[in-house]
């Protein structure tokens, strides 16, 4: 990880109180540096890790050595998703490192994204399929990768493709952890694909790497929904507007709280002349109504996915659409709506 050169250096410090306070953490000892590293000058005894700039060191032997270990990575594991949990390694693009350091004789971060897609290329016929994801929000970073969002996403369709990093619980297997519902996770699926967003679920592993009941029952209920609707999620692109209806999540930095929407709330894809509309919630009149479409979108047919055609009305562009009882998950429900071309 390109953030442990500078992340790291609380190892160089030593316990503030107890019975060991004052007594130097092996970080100091010169004998086992290839572990705790050579990053004496990051150390500061007033910081945490938290509170230290992670990217922007000037060291170039650790831009060298993240580099080599990239690449190796690369080599040895062809990913199609390479991802570092902040932004390029190690310096901003086109400018230096810090507002008073020089810029790095090379740019080791640009120069793993151009092995990663140089490799992808010959192993698919000179045709890239890999992705690099980062958390940079600067316009110029989108032409090296996509925008990654942690625990959060965008309000709205982004024009550029972004990627919501999330779990069902914490990062690492915790016991005590309470877990996302299949509900919640589905929910939060529709919402960023919704918005020409994508998402990159964890599933923590237990000590020995299996998964526990909990989780396994998350991965069947979400596989279960996905065999009915994956038509309206896979290969599928944002519609003219993501959604209608009062409900929406919070953009609050890692807050993931569910949101309480309601039969009037829809998110939207699309693929060709096919609209998808998922219904936020099941209408207990049986009855899906969207405003959204105009006098010149002219349905065609509507299917509820999983269940077969249905009935539908159109005046004035409003679509209203009779669910006759026919309710195929108890999740989030899509309705494949054709439009004349």
């Amino acid at each position: 990880m390109g953030a442990t050169y500078s992340w790291y250096a609380p190892n160089k410090g030593s316990d503030k109180a107890g019975p060991y306070a004052g007594v130097p953490y092996d970080g100091n000892d010169p004998a086992y540096e290839d572990l705790y590293l050579p990053n004496r000058e990051h150390y500061d005894p007033n910081k945490g890790m938290w509170d230290l700039e992670p990217w922007y060191t000037t060291n170039e032997s650790w831009h060298r050595h993240w580099l080599a270990v990239m690449k190796e990575l690369i080599d040895r594991y062809e990913p199609d998703l390479l991802y570092s949990d902040g932004a390029l390694p190690f310096g901003r693009i086109g400018e230096s490192a810090t507002e008073s350091d020089a810029a790095p004789a090379f740019e080791a971060g640009l120069e793993a994204v151009a092995y990663l897609y140089n490799k992808s290329a010959s192993l698919h016929g000179g045709v890239n399929r890999a992705v690099y994801n980062q958390k940079d929000r600067r316009q110029s970073v989108y032409a090296i990768g996509v925008l990654d969002i942690e625990r959060s996403q965008e309000s709205d369709i982004k024009p550029e493709p972004w990627q919501t990093d999330t779990c069902v619980g914490e990062w690492f297997y915790d016991v005590r952890a309470v877990y996302k519902t299949p509900a919640h996770v589905i929910e939060i699926l529709v919402d960023i694909i919704s918005k020409n967003g994508n998402l990159l679920l964890n599933i923590p592993q237990k000590p020995d790497g299996t998964l526990d009941a909990e989780c396994t029952f998350l991965l069947r209920e979400m596989a279960a929904w996905r065999r009915i609707n994956e038509e309206a999620v896979y290969g599928t692109r944002p519609f003219r507007v993501s959604g209608e209806g009062p409900s929406s999540v919070v953009i609050d930095h890692f807050k993931e709280d569910a949101v309480d929407w309601t039969p009037v709330d829809f998110r939207f894809t699309r693929r060709g002349n096919m609209l998808y509309a998922f219904q936020m919630r099941w209408p207990e009149d049986g009855i899906a109504m969207i405003r959204t479409l105009t006098e010149a979108d002219r349905v065609k047919s509507v299917k509820l996915l999983g269940a077969g055609e249905v009935p539908f009305e159109q005046h004035d562009g409003t679509l209203i659409v009779r669910l006759q009882g026919r309710r195929p998950t108890p999740y989030v429900h899509a309705l494949a709506v054709e439009l004349e071309e």
